[in-house]
């Protein structure tokens, strides 16, 4: 039993830790449409960018890698307001540029993740986002 119990401490203390979420609200200057984000995440991290808009509107998104450790495999989905992480948007397969009518009034996500071997080999890579809504 006691092999066991140690045992199982060991495997508890080499677990990998689970990275937080990072999350901010973005706000545009008075009299604009639109802002430049940039950022870095590594490995599994991701960054959810949030911005009110109204039914109709138009939102612009273009997501470029400025530096990488790894091959800057970058991505971004759009989540609704009151997602639980269902995207009507998903870069990794249409693309890091879209311009997209807005179904629902309240807070968009603008969520920012790595995939394949730049999230399994924890590379970092910064990243800027042309962000509007008009």
């Amino acid at each position: 039993m006691k092999h066991l119990t140690l045992g199982l401490l060991a495997c508890l203390l080499a677990a990998p830790s689970v990275q937080a979420q990072m999350t901010a609200d973005v706000k545009f200057a008075p009299g604009n449409y639109g802002t430049m984000v940039n950022g870095t995440i590594t490995g599994d991290e991701y960054f959810d960018y949030r911005l009110g808009a109204n039914a109709g509107q138009k939102m612009f998104v273009e997501l470029q890698a400025t530096d990488t450790n790894g091959n800057g495999t970058i991505y971004f989905n759009i989540l609704p307001p009151g997602s639980d992480g269902e995207a009507i948007y998903i870069g990794s397969i249409n693309g890091n540029s879209t311009t997209i009518d807005l179904p629902d009034s309240g807070d968009y996500t603008i969520r920012v993740y790595l995939m394949g071997n730049d999230r399994d080999t924890d590379k970092t890579v910064g990243y800027n986002i042309d962000l509007s809504i008009q």
